[in-house]
């Protein structure tokens, strides 16, 4: 069947300069992975602006823990969004609306049972595991207990959206992320500085604007992409269907996980410091996100160039797609060192009262340390976004397994050097970066591109 009734919601990446096609399905992603970024960057500026800077540090204890959960949601739907590519690639949409339908159904179970587990378990955990300080664990287990309940909202937006992003359709997320984003800084306003309601009004505003973005989206998708248009018949559950986004799905929440959970490990690390490390670890992180959430655009967008070239058996076109990410993100990593090593006391700022000197003058410092590493962090999000595109279920495995390993192994021994300290911290985290990048491209020279999935 052609892909022409869905060509206004969709894009075919199978001709055309892998540049351009690139850059014009980047761009909303780009803006849209900014504003996601604002439900967890605007807790962090309220909590440390209009709360104190230990409400700041329980937001930031939590994040690990929470990314652990959302890591699981968040593979799961891009190998659904995966599967959805090769499909559209290949011109076969009734197995792509299969494909849509089994899914809702996979992430609706999946994200209520993860939820409900993060829910029941967020004290013990951060108590026991976590060794969260005292005067900051009743914030914490409240602000993370919370969040999780909104988990399936989160699953339904990242499930909808990486479906659109299957079949070409990069912007229609973008629209209700903004409206959310917008929706949620409101609420965290009212429900903080009107209502006096801390850490707990600011999860309850994040949830909110989750569940928002995921509905509006999903009606937008049913009622006016002609890819939705679901017959009866589509709605049956296909054991081959779900078996294929459980293993696909599986390797890249796999290896979310494993990446989440070594960030749950280093957050014991990060605890065993004072609140002002605490503080100053969680405003880096909110930095880094946003860095990274680009080379993510640049990644889910050689996924989708890649899916729907490889289903269109054009393997030829993914190096030529490589080569032009690879050259994006050159460009886009010395920018941001520049910018990092000009400005990253600005930046700090951002997150945190102009008061708390000893943590702006640590954080920027740290933000010089980190771009150094920016390069060979680039490479992992160019090589992850054709490796996962192709299909190839051990890679995610293979990349979980090292960053994991570098997570683990280097911050406690960094950490114990007098010389280092807490820089410790995310020296070791530039360390992980190189080790799991040169990973990254080895496994994709093992590749012949001429040939099909892996």
């Amino acid at each position: 069947m052609s892909n022409a009734p869905a060509k206004n919601y969709s894009k075919d990446m199978t001709v055309g300069a892998p540049t351009a096609l690139l850059l014009s399905f980047m761009l909303p992603m780009m803006m849209g992975n900014i504003f996601q970024q604002f439900y967890n960057i605007v807790d962090t500026i309220i909590a440390g602006r209009f709360i104190d800077a230990k409400a700041l540090a329980a937001v930031g204890s939590t994040g690990s823990t929470t990314n652990l959960f959302f890591a699981l949601g968040n593979g799961l739907a891009t190998g659904i969004g995966i599967l959805v590519s090769q499909n559209f690639g290949s011109g076969d949409m009734k197995n792509v609306r299969k494909v849509i339908t089994n899914a809702f159904v996979i992430v609706s179970l999946t994200s209520l049972f993860v939820g409900s587990l993060g829910f029941i378990f967020s004290k013990p955990v951060l108590t026991h595991f976590l060794k969260t300080p005292a005067d900051i664990l009743d914030m914490a287990a409240s602000y993370m207990a919370i969040t999780c309940i909104g988990f399936i909202g989160t699953a339904l937006y990242n499930t909808i959206s990486y479906i659109m992003r299957g079949v070409g359709d990069s912007k229609t997320p973008l629209y209700f992320l903004i409206a959310s984003s917008f929706i949620n800084v409101f609420m965290d306003l009212l429900f903080v500085i009107v209502f006096d309601m801390g850490v707990v009004g600011l999860a309850l505003a994040t949830i909110t604007a989750q569940a928002i973005s995921a509905a509006g989206s999903i009606i937008y998708a049913f009622l006016k992409n002609p890819v939705f248009k679901i017959e009866k018949s589509d709605w049956k559950l296909d054991k081959d269907i779900i078996k294929k986004c459980y293993a696909l799905g599986g390797s890249m929440a796999l290896q979310s996980g494993l990446i989440a959970l070594s960030f749950v490990i280093l957050q014991r690390v990060i605890n065993s410091f004072d609140y002002l490390v605490v503080a100053a670890f969680t405003t880096t992180s909110k930095i880094e996100n946003i860095v990274n959430m680009q080379f993510k655009a640049l990644q889910d967008s050689l996924s989708t160039f890649t899916g729907q070239n490889i289903g269109a058996k054009k393997g030829e076109r993914v190096k030529k797609g490589f080569k032009s990410g690879a050259t994006m993100m050159v460009i886009y990593a010395v920018v941001m060192i520049i910018v990092m090593m000009l400005f990253g006391d600005v930046l700090v700022k951002i997150f945190i009262d102009a008061k708390e000197t000893e943590i702006i003058a640590f954080g920027s410092k740290a933000m010089k340390i980190l771009s150094c590493f920016y390069l060979p962090l680039g490479m992992i999000y160019v090589c992850r976004g054709i490796l996962n595109g192709a299909g190839d279920a051990m890679f995610p495995l293979i990349s979980g397994i090292a960053e994991m390993t570098g997570r683990v192994i280097f911050p406690a021994f960094l950490c114990s050097l007098p010389f280092l300290g807490a820089w410790g911290l995310w020296v070791s985290t530039g360390v992980t970066w190189t080790i799991v990048g040169c990973t990254a491209l080895v496994r994709y020279t093992m590749k012949d591109w001429r040939g099909g999935l892996f």
